[in-house]
């Protein structure tokens, strides 16, 4: 477990009582009754971490990260012969070609998790103000919109995936029709405007005791992404209402993004580091870029959801990984060998780009870290190339026979998050970042490109660092390859964005900005012919329990396009 501060997750009797207003009128014996305990901030501070709880599904590949990667083109999961390994029915090859329906397990998993998330923060919220006349106004200010922002975390993920939410922002039973997406993303982007200025900046006196907690730097990444990819969720300056925000023209959005991303980048708080893969190494609490993570315990107990295999650890490298990289390091947990890069997606790399699978094709024998595993896998000793189960010698290339008949070793692994290879831990250790700085740069050079007024920030040493890394591994240590407002075109960014941020929850909807979410390798579709789903469907078991209005209709009704 990371040396951290601030503990989250834990369960104190605090919170499940705290909402409870029977228990409030009961007569104290001599325990602390919830306005007792919310007088020392130590104890605000458990009860808010528990709302944090259900973050830890948001990098499982049967939810959230897994549908943004897997329609994108960033992620694909072959079925793998001999075996029909990881053919589950066509799951995954549904999600690949685009061809889901409101059955799948994943959009289950997405609703109930990130609802349940928002309802949390809502019941908190809801023990804080009836009790705010004990706390100072600095203290209730504060954890008020830690939580609000949390909250808009949850729905932004909700809102991501279905666009139609029930969205809500008081903690009682009540079911009211859909909120439309323009309408959601005005009160998601409302509640961060009103937020952001109280939340605390990080530095480094406080970055342990705010690790992987909301913050201001947080709020304003959540706030940029969100006016950057305004018009892809439908927004116009006709339909959004924001308090104390006029928008005139769709340029507008993007001042804004640039206001966002300028915020974060005055503060002073992170920096580009000097080495790509710090920000995912086992330990990489230490990163400065990391603006926000789900902080991972490796071998704390596993717990995991009925509906598919949905489970609270990270699991990256056990999904990505050949079987045979357990016997090459020694692996607690062995490989599933499921997701790989899409072949087009690695042809974008250059050959000495860091990020990608490099030009050494040793395998486990290359002597530099790339971001991407190809090559021969040899045994422990670096001696000979292992045999699969199949008597097929274990080697990695990032070609892909067919989506119906990959063989073992199709598709280059992803690799950037360090591999555990002292046996020390059964799941990944590694935090998983969910906010980067270097996002918040490129956010920022997108934006102005796009319309929106402000300076731009290229040749400033931290966006120019961001390439210059990328090939550290050339004599001229990336010199050559730093881009030029003549060359960082707006095409240029959506390569670059794929390169930089492999696997990092934002391919999808970067593609959807871009209207080339159907580009993708393997994508069957017209372009045109099926655009509702840049929207996924509102999963089935919602819709068919959902409450029903005297007529018998069911208030809830289910994204155009779908049955």
């Amino acid at each position: 477990m990371k040396n951290i501060i601030y503990i989250l997750f834990i369960i104190i009797v605090l919170g499940t009582l705290s909402s409870c207003d029977s228990w409030l009128e009961e007569q104290n014996y001599g325990n602390p009754t919830v306005q007792d305990m919310v007088q020392n901030e130590a104890n605000i501070a458990l009860l808010v971490g528990q709302a944090y709880a259900d973050i830890k599904w948001v990098h499982d590949h049967w939810g959230y990260w897994g549908v943004n990667s897997l329609t994108s083109d960033e992620c694909v999961a072959p079925v793998r012969m001999p075996g029909e390994h990881w053919s589950d029915g066509g799951y995954w090859r549904n999600l690949n070609t685009h061809k889901w329906n409101s059955f799948a397990d994943a959009f289950k998993n997405i609703w109930n998790t990130t609802i349940s998330g928002a309802v949390l923060c809502n019941s908190v919220l809801a023990t804080l103000k009836e009790n705010q006349d004990v706390m100072t106004p600095e203290v209730y200010n504060k954890y008020i919109a830690e939580l609000e922002v949390l909250r808009s975390y949850y729905y932004y993920m909700l809102f991501d995936c279905f666009g139609r939410i029930p969205y809500t922002e008081e903690f009682k039973e009540e079911t009211k029709p859909l909120m439309e997406p323009h309408e959601v993303w005005s009160r998601l982007v409302t509640t961060l405007e009103r937020n952001a200025p109280n939340l605390p900046q990080v530095s480094d006196a406080n970055r342990a005791l705010y690790y992987g907690r909301v913050s201001q730097g947080m709020a304003y990444a959540l706030l940029a992404r969100l006016y950057l990819n305004a018009t892809s969720y439908g927004c116009t300056p006709q339909n959004v209402t924001v308090e104390g925000v006029t928008f005139n023209n769709e340029g507008d959005f993007y001042t804004k993004a640039i206001q966002s991303c300028d915020r974060i980048i005055t503060s002073g708080s992170y920096i580009i580091e000097d080495n790509f893969f710090n920000n995912f190494k086992i330990e990489n609490e230490n990163s400065k870029e990391n603006i926000f993570v789900i902080v991972e315990n490796g071998n704390a107990e596993i717990d995991s959801r009925n509906i598919g295999s949905m489970s609270n650890k990270l699991r990256l490298t056990m999904l990505t990984l050949h079987y045979s990289h357990q016997s090459t390091w020694e692996m607690i947990t062995k490989p599933w060998n499921g997701f790989c890069a899409r072949p087009g997606f690695i042809e974008r790399y250059e050959p000495t780009d860091v990020r990608g699978p490099g030009n050494e094709g040793l395998g486990t024998k290359n002597t530099k870290q790339w971001g991407w595993f190809v090559g021969p896998i040899y045994n422990a000793t670096g001696s000979s190339i292992l045999k699969d189960e199949n008597q097929d010698d274990a080697i990695i290339r990032y070609q892909i026979e067919s989506l119906d008949e990959a063989k073992w070793g199709d598709g280059a692994r992803m690799f950037k998050y360090e591999v555990d290879k002292s046996k020390k831990y059964a799941y990944c250790e590694n935090d998983f970042v969910l906010f980067r700085y270097a996002d918040v740069l490129y956010m920022k050079e997108e934006a102005i490109l796009r319309g929106g007024t402000g300076i731009s920030g290229i040749n400033t040493p931290d966006f120019q660092r961001i390439r210059k890394r990328a090939f550290a591994y050339d004599n001229d240590q990336g010199n050559s390859k730093v881009y030029t407002v003549a060359t960082l075109t707006l095409d240029e960014i959506l390569d670059e964005r794929g390169r930089e941020f492999a696997w990092e929850n934002i391919r999808r909807r970067d593609l959807i900005r871009y209207n080339k979410f159907s580009d993708s390798n393997y994508v069957q579709y017209v372009e045109g012919k099926e655009s509702f789903r840049k929207w996924f469907p509102i999963p089935y078991s919602v819709i068919e329990k959902s409450v029903r209005d005297k007529d018998g209709n069911p208030i809830w009704t289910q994204n155009p396009g779908y049955n």
